[in-house]
């Protein structure tokens, strides 16, 4: 089954804000050539999850995973995320959608975090 990442972060009208996201979807792309990684954005820029999803069905994907790339779990990633999560599944019942917990809940990236603090 052909999978698609899809990481997901809040937006901003700074172009520059989307370097780091964008450099995650790079290292995906450099460290599994044949992982499709699309960067998709809530509000303020784009593509949107919708538009994310599309061009990674459009190339073949029958299975998305959504990482949401917030460090807190506030009302975009418990409300937001979930019902635009929910429309993909009801437009695409044949792809399968998954949606990953938020970076902030993986014990890797906190204790990352702390290391990158203590140095």
């Amino acid at each position: 089954m052909k999978t698609g990442i899809i990481l997901f972060a809040h937006g901003s009208r700074d172009p520059l804000w989307r370097l780091p996201i964008e450099a995650v979807a790079a290292q995906i792309a450099g460290r599994a050539p044949d992982a499709l990684a699309r960067c998709a954005y809530l509000e303020l820029c784009t593509p949107t999850l919708a538009e994310a999803a599309t061009e990674l069905m459009a190339a073949g994907v029958q299975e998305i995973k959504i990482f949401p790339l917030f460090f807190g779990v506030g009302k975009h990633a418990r409300e937001d995320l979930p019902a635009l999560v929910q429309g993909l599944r009801d437009a695409y019942p044949e792809v399968k959608v998954e949606l990953l917990p938020t970076a902030g809940e993986f014990p890797q990236l906190i204790e990352l975090m702390a290391d990158i603090a203590l140095s």
